[in-house]
């Protein structure tokens, strides 16, 4: 991730320019990232400015939120509940939304976040005979960043925006939030031969208050149909048997087939992001 002498401010407003994004329909493309607007009026203008700046200097596109890449944090809020933020989610400043609209961005990818009703009592793990779904043993922690790596490169290199981030790099992000991880929340799926086809990343949310029990539900994917499904199966049973109240399934593509999954297991949204872009 480049951009970590780009920051611009003034009175009210800063951000910092990610020169090395990924690009938005082959056009040059910056991102703008570590938006904070205390001031609507002062964010709008500096946000012009910027554009000013990378037109000038051969860019064709900015987008946003985003901390240079999809690795790192991104997308805006566009629509809540006004529930309490879950661990680890994007958070907007009041003005986010409005500056860009009012500058000229317009939404490219929605994303929605879920709550769902743990497992019902009735419910019964899913089996499918070539395919095998283990927790994480909680040991050797860079193997296992090692395999969400391998899995999520496979998983998401169509996604929009992907953009290929360097194994050490990965590793890099990864390892500080290792020890806070509860491996009866990390899972993988492997076929008859031992071959990871499928990984799940999950966490208890550390941020709820006493009484609401929650588990999030970050990420997951898996190469052989059905992997998903039967993935996010048994992280809702886990859940249940360990007396949550409810999962969390995060940051969701509203065209990506995860969504119609959390349908199938009562998600309700509570929260919109966007990916916003302007063309230059």
């Amino acid at each position: 991730m480049t951009g970590k002498d780009d920051l611009r401010l003034n009175s009210g407003a800063s951000l910092r320019i990610f020169r090395d994004a990924p690009s938005w329909d082959g056009r040059r493309t910056a991102a703008l990232g570590e938006l904070k607007f205390a001031d609507a009026a002062a964010g709008a203008a500096l946000v012009d400015s910027v554009a000013l700046e990378l037109a000038a200097d051969g860019f064709g596109a900015m987008i946003g939120p985003m901390d240079g890449d999809t690795w790192h944090r991104y997308r805006v809020v566009v629509e809540s509940d006004g529930s309490r933020p879950f661990l680890m989610e994007p958070t907007s400043g009041p003005y986010d939304l409005k500056i860009l609209e009012a500058v000229g961005f317009s939404r490219l990818v929605e994303y929605v976040s879920a709550r769902a009703p743990v497992a019902p009592p009735e419910a019964v793990e899913h089996v499918h005979d070539d395919i095998e779904v283990a927790a994480w043993d909680g040991k050797n922690a860079e193997l296992l960043i090692g395999h969400v790596y391998d899995a999520s490169l496979a998983a998401f290199a169509g996604a929009a925006f992907y953009k290929p981030l360097p194994k050490e790099d990965f590793l890099a992000l990864y390892a500080p939030i290792i020890p806070a991880v509860d491996p009866r929340f990390v899972f993988f799926a492997r076929d008859k031969d031992g071959r990871p086809v499928g990984f799940l990343f999950g966490m208890p949310d550390r941020l709820a208050p006493d009484g609401e029990r929650c588990a999030i539900l970050k990420t997951y994917a898996g190469s052989v149909r059905g992997v998903g499904r039967l993935l996010a199966q048994k992280f809702h049973i886990v859940a249940r048997d360990l007396g949550l109240t409810g999962v969390i399934h995060a940051l969701m593509r509203c065209d990506n087939v995860s969504r119609g999954a959390s349908l199938m297991h009562g998600g309700q949204v509570f929260r919109r992001y966007a990916l916003m872009g302007r063309a230059l």
